[in-house]
Protein backbone atom coordinates (compact mmCIF):
# COMPACT_ATOMS: atom_id res chain seq x y z
CA UNK A 1 0.00 0.00 0.00
CA UNK A 2 0.95 3.36 -0.90
CA UNK A 3 2.59 5.57 2.18
CA UNK A 4 -0.54 7.84 1.48
CA UNK A 5 -2.83 5.16 1.42
CA UNK A 6 -5.16 6.62 4.11
CA UNK A 7 -5.07 10.27 4.49
CA UNK A 8 -7.68 11.25 6.87
CA UNK A 9 -11.12 10.10 8.81
CA UNK A 10 -13.66 11.19 10.41
CA UNK A 11 -16.65 9.50 12.80
CA UNK A 12 -19.52 11.58 12.34
CA UNK A 13 -23.46 12.08 13.85
CA UNK A 14 -25.81 13.05 10.96
CA UNK A 15 -23.81 16.14 9.63
CA UNK A 16 -21.56 16.92 12.91
CA UNK A 17 -18.41 15.30 12.81
CA UNK A 18 -17.64 14.05 16.16
CA UNK A 19 -13.63 12.64 16.25
CA UNK A 20 -11.04 12.88 13.62
CA UNK A 21 -7.99 12.49 12.54
CA UNK A 22 -4.76 12.98 9.90
CA UNK A 23 -1.19 13.93 9.32
CA UNK A 24 -1.48 15.98 6.67
CA UNK A 25 -2.42 19.22 5.28
CA UNK A 26 -4.96 19.98 2.81
CA UNK A 27 -8.82 20.87 1.93
CA UNK A 28 -10.02 17.09 2.13
CA UNK A 29 -12.07 17.92 5.56
CA UNK A 30 -14.18 20.45 3.75
CA UNK A 31 -14.30 18.75 0.54
CA UNK A 32 -15.25 15.49 3.11
CA UNK A 33 -17.88 17.57 4.77
CA UNK A 34 -19.83 18.76 1.28
CA UNK A 35 -19.81 15.47 0.38
CA UNK A 36 -20.96 13.84 3.92
CA UNK A 37 -24.33 16.36 3.37
CA UNK A 38 -25.06 14.73 0.06
CA UNK A 39 -24.34 11.47 0.91
CA UNK A 40 -28.05 8.91 -0.37
CA UNK A 41 -29.96 7.57 2.50
CA UNK A 42 -30.28 4.41 0.35
CA UNK A 43 -27.30 2.95 0.91
CA UNK A 44 -25.18 2.38 3.49
CA UNK A 45 -21.23 2.67 1.74
CA UNK A 46 -20.29 4.97 -0.67
CA UNK A 47 -17.57 6.38 -2.60
CA UNK A 48 -16.74 9.46 -4.15
CA UNK A 49 -13.59 10.14 -6.16
CA UNK A 50 -11.76 13.34 -6.45
CA UNK A 51 -7.95 14.14 -7.84
CA UNK A 52 -6.60 10.72 -7.76
CA UNK A 53 -8.43 10.70 -3.89
CA UNK A 54 -11.49 8.49 -3.24
CA UNK A 55 -14.08 9.69 -0.15
CA UNK A 56 -15.36 6.59 1.49
CA UNK A 57 -18.49 6.46 3.74
CA UNK A 58 -19.90 3.93 5.95
CA UNK A 59 -23.06 4.54 7.34
CA UNK A 60 -24.62 2.43 10.41
CA UNK A 61 -26.90 3.67 12.75
CA UNK A 62 -27.29 7.29 12.07
CA UNK A 63 -23.07 7.40 11.95
CA UNK A 64 -21.00 8.04 9.40
CA UNK A 65 -17.48 6.43 9.34
CA UNK A 66 -15.11 7.98 6.76
CA UNK A 67 -11.90 7.82 5.46
CA UNK A 68 -9.85 9.95 2.20
CA UNK A 69 -7.58 6.80 0.66
CA UNK A 70 -4.93 7.34 -2.30
CA UNK A 71 -6.36 5.85 -5.66
CA UNK A 72 -3.59 3.53 -5.43
CA UNK A 73 -5.45 1.89 -2.15
CA UNK A 74 -8.34 0.48 -3.74
CA UNK A 75 -11.80 0.28 -2.31
CA UNK A 76 -11.60 -2.66 -0.42
CA UNK A 77 -8.87 -2.09 2.03
CA UNK A 78 -10.54 1.43 3.06
CA UNK A 79 -13.73 -0.34 3.61
CA UNK A 80 -12.01 -2.85 5.79
CA UNK A 81 -10.31 0.29 7.95
CA UNK A 82 -13.91 1.76 8.07
CA UNK A 83 -14.77 -1.45 9.39
CA UNK A 84 -12.78 -1.72 12.01
CA UNK A 85 -13.13 1.86 13.26
CA UNK A 86 -17.01 1.03 13.33
CA UNK A 87 -16.58 -2.04 15.43
CA UNK A 88 -14.45 -0.25 17.66
CA UNK A 89 -16.51 3.18 18.16
CA UNK A 90 -19.51 0.29 18.81
CA UNK A 91 -17.93 -1.54 21.07
CA UNK A 92 -16.93 1.92 23.37
CA UNK A 93 -20.17 3.28 22.70
CA UNK A 94 -23.06 0.90 21.48
CA UNK A 95 -23.76 0.04 24.89
CA UNK A 96 -25.02 3.34 25.99
CA UNK A 97 -26.55 4.14 22.72
CA UNK A 98 -28.42 0.82 22.97
CA UNK A 99 -29.45 1.35 26.56
CA UNK A 100 -30.37 5.06 26.96
CA UNK A 101 -32.75 6.41 24.91
CA UNK A 102 -32.13 10.09 26.19
CA UNK A 103 -28.17 9.67 25.70
CA UNK A 104 -26.77 12.11 23.81
CA UNK A 105 -25.67 9.40 21.23
CA UNK A 106 -29.08 8.54 20.30
CA UNK A 107 -29.97 11.94 19.87
CA UNK A 108 -31.97 12.20 16.45
CA UNK A 109 -32.81 15.50 16.52
CA UNK A 110 -31.58 17.92 13.55
CA UNK A 111 -29.94 20.39 15.88
CA UNK A 112 -26.27 19.18 15.46
CA UNK A 113 -25.17 22.12 17.23
CA UNK A 114 -26.71 21.44 20.50
CA UNK A 115 -25.94 17.57 19.73
CA UNK A 116 -22.30 18.66 19.48
CA UNK A 117 -21.84 20.89 22.73
CA UNK A 118 -23.93 17.73 24.58
CA UNK A 119 -21.41 15.18 23.15
CA UNK A 120 -18.21 17.49 23.73
CA UNK A 121 -19.13 18.04 27.36
CA UNK A 122 -20.23 14.55 28.12
CA UNK A 123 -17.20 12.29 26.83
CA UNK A 124 -15.12 14.57 25.16
CA UNK A 125 -15.15 12.49 21.74
CA UNK A 126 -12.41 14.00 19.20
CA UNK A 127 -9.78 13.72 22.08
CA UNK A 128 -10.99 9.93 23.16
CA UNK A 129 -11.54 8.81 19.82
CA UNK A 130 -9.40 10.72 17.45
CA UNK A 131 -6.00 8.48 18.51
CA UNK A 132 -7.94 5.56 18.04
CA UNK A 133 -8.61 6.60 14.73
CA UNK A 134 -4.58 7.34 14.27
CA UNK A 135 -4.13 3.91 16.32
CA UNK A 136 -6.41 1.98 13.39
CA UNK A 137 -4.68 4.11 10.71
CA UNK A 138 -1.44 3.21 11.76
CA UNK A 139 -2.23 -0.65 11.54
CA UNK A 140 -4.14 -0.60 8.22
CA UNK A 141 -1.09 1.09 6.23
CA UNK A 142 1.56 -1.00 8.15
CA UNK A 143 -0.04 -4.04 7.90
CA UNK A 144 -1.01 -4.07 3.70
CA UNK A 145 -0.85 -7.74 2.98
CA UNK A 146 -3.65 -8.66 6.16
CA UNK A 147 -5.59 -5.66 4.80
CA UNK A 148 -5.41 -6.96 1.55
CA UNK A 149 -6.48 -10.48 2.28
CA UNK A 150 -9.24 -9.40 4.97
CA UNK A 151 -10.61 -7.54 1.73
CA UNK A 152 -10.61 -10.24 -0.26
CA UNK A 153 -12.58 -12.53 2.02
CA UNK A 154 -14.79 -9.93 3.23
CA UNK A 155 -15.73 -9.29 -0.88
CA UNK A 156 -16.39 -13.33 -0.44
CA UNK A 157 -18.86 -13.14 1.86
CA UNK A 158 -20.73 -10.02 0.55
CA UNK A 159 -20.36 -12.41 -2.82
CA UNK A 160 -22.12 -14.86 -0.94
CA UNK A 161 -24.50 -12.81 0.70
CA UNK A 162 -25.60 -11.27 -2.91
CA UNK A 163 -26.20 -15.12 -3.81
CA UNK A 164 -28.25 -15.73 -1.13
CA UNK A 165 -30.42 -12.85 -1.64
CA UNK A 166 -30.33 -13.65 -5.57
CA UNK A 167 -31.37 -17.52 -5.10
CA UNK A 168 -34.39 -16.61 -2.25
CA UNK A 169 -35.85 -13.77 -4.88
CA UNK A 170 -35.70 -16.30 -7.65
CA UNK A 171 -37.16 -19.27 -5.53
CA UNK A 172 -40.11 -17.07 -4.61
CA UNK A 173 -40.86 -16.06 -8.20
CA UNK A 174 -41.10 -20.02 -9.09
CA UNK A 175 -43.15 -20.70 -5.94
CA UNK A 176 -41.32 -23.56 -4.70
CA UNK A 177 -42.28 -25.14 -1.72
CA UNK A 178 -41.35 -23.74 1.76
CA UNK A 179 -39.58 -26.37 2.60
CA UNK A 180 -36.91 -25.73 -0.30
CA UNK A 181 -36.32 -22.57 0.11
CA UNK A 182 -35.14 -23.05 4.07
CA UNK A 183 -32.89 -26.14 2.50
CA UNK A 184 -31.18 -23.84 -0.13
CA UNK A 185 -30.80 -21.17 2.65
CA UNK A 186 -29.02 -23.06 4.96
CA UNK A 187 -27.02 -24.30 2.30
CA UNK A 188 -26.11 -20.85 1.66
CA UNK A 189 -25.51 -19.98 5.13
CA UNK A 190 -23.40 -22.94 5.26
CA UNK A 191 -21.15 -21.71 2.52
CA UNK A 192 -21.00 -17.71 4.99
CA UNK A 193 -19.89 -19.18 8.39
CA UNK A 194 -16.79 -21.30 6.32
CA UNK A 195 -16.00 -17.50 4.88
CA UNK A 196 -15.91 -16.43 8.61
CA UNK A 197 -14.05 -19.38 9.90
CA UNK A 198 -11.69 -18.36 7.19
CA UNK A 199 -10.97 -14.85 8.55
CA UNK A 200 -10.66 -16.31 12.14
CA UNK A 201 -7.92 -18.70 11.04
CA UNK A 202 -6.21 -16.01 9.31
CA UNK A 203 -6.12 -13.13 12.42
CA UNK A 204 -4.96 -16.72 14.51
CA UNK A 205 -1.79 -17.14 11.71
CA UNK A 206 -1.45 -13.63 11.49
CA UNK A 207 -1.16 -13.69 15.08
CA UNK A 208 0.55 -17.37 15.77
CA UNK A 209 3.03 -15.70 13.42
CA UNK A 210 3.66 -12.21 15.36
CA UNK A 211 4.12 -14.36 18.57
CA UNK A 212 6.98 -17.04 16.88
CA UNK A 213 8.69 -13.45 16.03
CA UNK A 214 8.38 -12.10 19.40
CA UNK A 215 9.90 -15.60 21.21
CA UNK A 216 12.91 -15.65 18.14
CA UNK A 217 13.86 -12.11 18.44
CA UNK A 218 13.96 -12.72 22.63
CA UNK A 219 15.43 -16.38 22.45
CA UNK A 220 18.13 -14.72 20.58
CA UNK A 221 18.90 -11.56 22.60
CA UNK A 222 18.85 -14.54 25.78
CA UNK A 223 21.45 -16.36 23.53
CA UNK A 224 23.47 -13.31 23.22
CA UNK A 225 23.42 -12.36 27.13
CA UNK A 226 24.71 -15.91 28.05
CA UNK A 227 27.26 -15.01 25.98
CA UNK A 228 28.71 -11.56 26.99
CA UNK A 229 28.08 -13.23 30.49
CA UNK A 230 30.45 -16.21 29.72
CA UNK A 231 33.38 -14.51 27.85
CA UNK A 232 33.00 -11.46 31.06
CA UNK A 233 33.53 -14.17 33.51
CA UNK A 234 36.18 -15.89 32.02
CA UNK A 235 38.12 -12.51 31.95
CA UNK A 236 37.28 -11.51 35.54
CA UNK A 237 37.14 -15.27 36.80
CA UNK A 238 34.09 -14.82 38.20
Amino acid sequence: MSQRGLIYSFVAKGTVVLAEHTQYTGNFSTIAVQCLQKLPSNSSKYTYSCDGHTFNFLLDTGFVFLVVADESAGRSVPFVFLERVKDDFMKRYGVSIKNEGAHPLADDDDDDDLFEDRFSIAYNLDREFGPALKEHMQYCMNHPEEMSKLSKLKAQITEVKGVMMDNIEKVLDRGEKIELLVDKTENLQFQADSFQRQGRQLRRKMWLQNLQMKLMVGGGILILIIILWVIACRGFKC
